[in-house]
């Protein structure tokens, strides 16, 4: 249980991204279908099995633990998860354990995550307009995702706002986007829309917008400074010098970020994907399930998974079709 995993291509795997759940109590239209088939709850794995299964990963290296869903905090008992992650990290094998969440939960739930060494979340917000909320997320109520916004803040935990770049939709409200992030003391992130799920070609086509063509709406009113920073992950950074605000950009198709990529997600089932933009997955509930007494068959079956991992995805706008399209529900893999 000592070497570290390294994939074919010699990127350390240090980052594991966990859905703990399927189930969301929103509908965002990009993610999920209005009315969802949820997976049987015998199919999920435990809280105990998580535990076991991220466990298993910390102990060959992992030092990030992201956890998303669907929305990770309506699974019933989820802070017994939490809780039992805060070992790895004061035992400081564990660097930082975050999740993604839409917010709506948080009220309820930040100081619990506080007290269990979480210190950072990203939250998924789209628009700062009532209606145009609760028409892109179908089912959602934007005060509540404020509140748990404002939660959050108040427990001490830093918030980073992920919008993804809609054309037609969110494109009016880019600078009122970052200066109510500026105001608030939020990181912001925009992210461009990916082909996956069942939306037919011609609404991802419609829907996308280059962040390019944002980044050049922003240097209109700001001016604009690349940053060094990287972390393994898709999102480049720059500087408003104005506002001195960082903004993020991940462009899965206008720019691949796949050199770096130093993770691999964890579906709720125990399906282990190596790459967001591949089908190509891993079962690891199997050798979890069948060997109670015994992580080794698990490690087995999760170093030969990494040994799979592709250099890229093949998401692809470029002819005016969704080339590289996936089948999967971003809720299915975990945003």
């Amino acid at each position: 249980m000592t070497a570290p995993l390294i994939d074919p291509f010699q990127r350390a795997i240090s980052y594991l991204r966990v859905s703990v759940t399927d189930r969301c109590d929103f509908r965002c239209v990009y993610c999920m279908s209005e009315n969802m088939t949820f997976l049987p709850k015998k199919e999920l794995l435990t809280l105990e099995e998580l535990d076991r299964m991220c466990s298993t990963f910390v102990a060959l290296g992992v030092e990030k633990l992201r956890i998303t869903g669907g929305e990770p905090l309506v699974r019933k008992g989820i802070m017994t998860f939490f809780n039992a992650m805060t070992r790895h990290l004061e035992s400081g094998d564990l660097k930082e354990l975050t999740l993604t969440t839409n917010g709506s939960q948080l009220e309820r739930f930040a100081d619990d995550l506080y007290a269990a060494g979480v210190r950072r979340v990203n939250i998924s917000l789209d628009t700062l307009d009532e209606k145009k909320f609760a028409d892109i997320t179908r089912w959602g109520r934007l005060p509540q995702v404020i509140k748990g916004i404002d939660a959050a803040q108040r427990a001490g935990l830093r918030v980073k706002i992920n919008t993804v770049a809609l054309k037609g939709f969110n494109e009016d409200e880019l600078f009122t986007l970052v200066e109510w992030c500026k105001s608030r003391d939020m990181d912001l992130t925009f992210i461009e829309v990916m082909p996956m799920g069942d939306i037919g070609n011609e609404d991802r086509l419609d829907q996308y917008w280059k962040l390019t063509d944002l980044r050049a709406r922003l240097a209109e009113n700001y001016t604009l400074e690349d940053l060094p920073e990287r972390t393994g992950g898709p999102a480049r950074y720059v500087k408003l010098e104005e506002t001195e605000q960082k903004i993020g950009f991940i462009t899965p198709l206008s720019h691949n970020f796949c050199e770096s990529c130093n993770r691999v997600r964890l579906t709720c089932t125990g399906e282990l994907y190596m790459c967001l933009g591949q089908e190509d997955m891993a079962d690891l509930r199997a050798p979890l399930r069948n060997n109670p007494n015994s992580d080794a068959p698990l490690e087995e079956a999760i170093r030969a998974a990494i040994a799979l991992k592709p250099k890229g995805h093949d998401f692809d706008y470029s002819r005016q079709s969704v080339d590289g399209r996936m089948s999967r529900h971003m809720s299915h893999t975990g945003g």
